[in-house]
């Protein structure tokens, strides 16, 4: 059997405890489970899949067990399983490796039966942001994060889930897309290469679905779990579907 689909998702938040964080888990092990390997190409995690993500060189977070289950059975399938870490779980350092997941940096640029996708989370992506990329480079700094990694597990986990409660997201303050006054979209209308799909996360914007420059390419945005379920499949045969449920 040909495999002609591919998936994508982003910003599902496990551990976040906003609104039925339990329900969101158990929609996701679903959404997973629910992808037929035989038929399934890849499946790209476009970031902020966990809501507080850090790895110590002999700890990782308790739970999610069924998440990892079900992610294990789509590459036991042969499932091409891809993740962009997010500014939510930018600390993974070799686990998911280790679990059989390849590791790619925005913005990658893949090919998927003769159309080009350009992805990642999406986050400081475009000029401007000075402010969230000098907090990028924070979180990416590796003396920081060595510090960082010297506090107690159970200190460093209840700082990290405490600010990640304290986010904009946590608090149900939606973020209105500015269009092409949006620094993303700028990104992608100054994009070098040829790209027919933009797809990213982190915004948690429904229904963004934008044409870009003239050769109809489309931007498209990702929402997040909340409250809903989210995703995106590419099928060789009958194209891109957004999938809202």
């Amino acid at each position: 059997m040909a495999r002609t689909l591919t998936y994508f998702v982003s910003d599902v938040h496990l551990g976040l405890q906003v609104a039925d964080a339990g329900g969101r888990e158990a929609r996701f092990v679903d959404f997973l489970t629910g992808i037929d390997p035989e038929k399934t190409e890849a499946l790209y995690l476009l970031g902020d899949i966990w809501d507080f993500w850090y790895e110590y060189r002999d700890v990782v977070p308790k739970g999610y067990v069924r998440v990892f289950s079900a992610l294990q059975r789509l590459m036991d399938g042969g499932v091409k399983v891809s993740f962009f870490p997010g500014n939510h779980d930018v600390w993974s350092y070799r686990y998911f490796e280790e679990l059989g997941m390849v590791r790619l940096t925005q913005p990658a640029r893949v090919q998927i039966g003769g159309k080009w996708f350009c992805l990642g989370h999406g986050d400081g992506l475009g000029p401007g942001n000075r402010g969230y990329k000098f907090l990028q480079w924070i979180f990416h700094n590796r003396v920081l994060q060595v510090l960082f990694s010297s506090l107690h597990p159970w200190f460093a986990f209840r700082l990290g889930n405490g600010w990640s409660r304290s986010s904009r997201l946590a608090k149900n303050e939606r973020y209105l897309f500015k269009g092409k006054e949006e620094p993303l979209y700028k990104f992608c209308e100054a994009y070098p290469e040829r790209a027919d799909y933009f797809i990213f996360g982190h915004y948690h914007c429904s229904g963004v679905d934008l044409p870009v420059g003239r050769d109809g390419a489309r931007l498209l945005l990702l929402c997040d779990w909340i409250s809903s379920s989210n995703w995106m499949v590419y099928d060789r045969e009958a194209g891109l579907e957004v999938v809202y449920r």
